[in-house]
This record gives C-alpha cells, sequence and structure tokens, in this order.
C-alpha cells in the first residue's frame, strides 16, 4: 500500500474510531505530510530505519515560517505521529517500519514557573473589579489557580457545566477524556459574581467585551480565545509589578505546585492535571526538594 492511501485511512480511523478531535487529526496530518514532503507516496515497504535516520536530518535543518529551526520537541511531535500511524499498520498487518524503532530525540526538561502566595495575592488585585471585565477577570484568575484547568479547556467552559454549589464539575481535555475539576469557595464566589451580572443568556462562559459583543453562528456571544485569556493573564502580572514571564501556564504549574507542597500524592496531582504519564507531572518534583529538604532537616539527625 501507498504511503499516501495508509495515511488517510489512518486520520478516518482516527476520526470514527477513537474519537479524536479535529485538531489532534490536523496535527497528525501536518506531522505525517512532513514525511510525505520529503520521501515522496512512497510504499509502507520502503520505510525503514535508514529512512527515517534521514528524515530526522532533514526535520533537524528544516526552518520554520519564523526562519527558526524546528526545536527538539516539535520534531519528537513528528516522531510521536509517526509511531502512531505505524501502530496503526501493524495493528491492520501492513507491512512497514515497527513502531518500537522509532526513539525520540533527549530534550531538556522544560523550566516551570509559578508563582508564590504573595505574587497570586498581588495579581489577584489587579483587576477593577467595579467594571463587568475586571469581575470576569477576577473569576479567570482565581479559576486558573483554583482549578489546574488548561487554557483550552478554560475557553471551551460553557455555563452549564459548572456546578458552584458543589465546587465541581468535569471538563473534557486532551485525548477526549474528561476528569473531575473541583475549585476553591473563592473561586466559585467570583463565578457567581460574574455570572448574576451578566445580563444576557449566551452559553459560553467566559465572554468578549471588547468593542460589541459580536455573536457567533449559533447566536451566542463570542467566546474569549486562548490567546486573549494569554494576554489578559500578562497584563495582570506586569501591573503586580511580577518581572518574570507568567502565562495560564503558570497558573497551572502554581496549581500542581501547590498541591505538592502542601503534601499531595504526585498520583493525585496526575490526575487532576489530566496528564496521561506520570513521567509529565514528575517535571514538578525538583521544585518540592526544598520542601524535601526541610523534612529532612527536620527529622533527620547525625547523631547517634
Amino acid at each position: 500500500m501507498q504511503f499516501n492511501k495508509a495515511k488517510n485511512e489512518f486520520l478516518e480511523y482516527l476520526e470514527i474510531e477513537q474519537n479524536r478531535s479535529q485538531k489532534t487529526i490536523r496535527n497528525y496530518d501536518h506531522y505525517l505530510t512532513r514525511l510525505e514532503d520529503y520521501a515522496g507516496d512512497i510504499k509502507l515497504s520502503e520505510i525503514d530505519s535508514d529512512l527515517i535516520r534521514k528524515w530526522r536530518l532533514w526535520l533537524n535543518r528544516l526552518a520554520s515560517n519564523r526562519d527558526e529551526e524546528l526545536s527538539k520537541t516539535t520534531q519528537n511531535y513528528h516522531l510521536i505521529g509517526l509511531r502512531s500511524f505505524l501502530k496503526y499498520c501493524a495493528k491492520r498487518d501492513l507491512k512497514t517500519l515497527s513502531p518500537d524503532k522509532i526513539e525520540l530525540a533527549r530534550v531538556k526538561r522544560p523550566q516551570v514557573t509559578f508563582l508564590t502566595n504573595e505574587e497570586l495575592k498581588r495579581i489577584f488585585e489587579q483587576p477593577k473589579t467595579t467594571s463587568e471585565i475586571g469581575i470576569r477577570d477576577r473569576a479567570i484568575l482565581e479559576l486558573l489557580f483554583s482549578s489546574g484547568l488548561r487554557v483550552s479547556e478554560l475557553v471551551s467552559l460553557d455555563r452549564n457545566n459548572l456546578n458552584l454549589e458543589r465546587r465541581e464539575f468535569m471538563v473534557r481535555g486532551k485525548g477526549q477524556k474528561d476528569r473531575p475539576i473541583f475549585i476553591s469557595n473563592e473561586a466559585s464566589d467570583w463565578l457567581k459574581k460574574y455570572l448574576a451580572i451578566r445580563a444576557d443568556s449566551s452559553n459560553p462562559l467566559f465572554i468578549r467585551y471588547s468593542g460589541t459583543k459580536s455573536m457567533d453562528n449559533s447566536g451566542d456571544f463570542k467566546r474569549l480565545t486562548p490567546r486573549s485569556i494569554q494576554r489578559m493573564v500578562s497584563k495582570y502580572a506586569a501591573l503586580a509589578g511580577i518581572v518574570k514571564h507568567v502565562s495560564p501556564h503558570t497558573m497551572r504549574h502554581s496549581f500542581a505546585t501547590d498541591l505538592l507542597m502542601n503534601g499531595a500524592d504526585i498520583r493525585s496531582v496526575q490526575t487532576m492535571l489530566g496528564h496521561s504519564n506520570i513521567s509529565t507531572t514528575q517535571i514538578y518534583t525538583h521544585i518540592t526538594d526544598p520542601h524535601l529538604k526541610a523534612v529532612h532537616e527536620k527529622f533527620h539527625t547525625n547523631e547517634i
């Protein structure tokens, strides 16, 4: 079978049988098309270790639209996409390279930035809560830190997703996986204040206020976008005098760090963050090292 035909069948398999999101399918299509750009519409049997080695070299030298080399992490996404495709081929008994022959490049552990309690207090105080926008923004900041939501999950929330009395709800995250979200009294109170001043009946939870509240095709007011949330968080961080880079993901890091520093086990944190692999959650363990050192100094002595 030719590569292009198998690729299209794989993408259909992801959509129909795996129920993957359209964004995920587009990403897989992009990564696999990169192999087709390099090697052409070859036979599956022609995919071997030597071809993949040369393709990896090609990817390493490939410049993005901004004339920057692809990062090792981005290159690994291509390899992960290929490995998933090869697993699909193996499942269908199509003769090609074994997926276990694909090894990912080693990458540096990402630097995790989080906010201290004092920094969080300052950033929460920045929105002017005498206005509807300010109340909305305060609710967003409180919810990000209280829940550990990804920004993509936050902007997708609808009013009817929330249960503010129980202070818990379900969210559908990466890989179409559902997980429970729990929020603090403070976050719940600000969300109630925000919803109380909403005069509309639109379904999206967080809507735009710039200019006029333009409608989408369903007749609802348009949602805030991930980019607008990023700009908003950065603005309030700057107003709070925080010089380090702060993004919605920083709030997620702060959520995870706060849990671990207060004694939560890493498996529970993994579940609350929606990580499919524990190794992803383990990026936070080095943050808690000072805490572990304090425990060591408090409870362990060299005296005999």
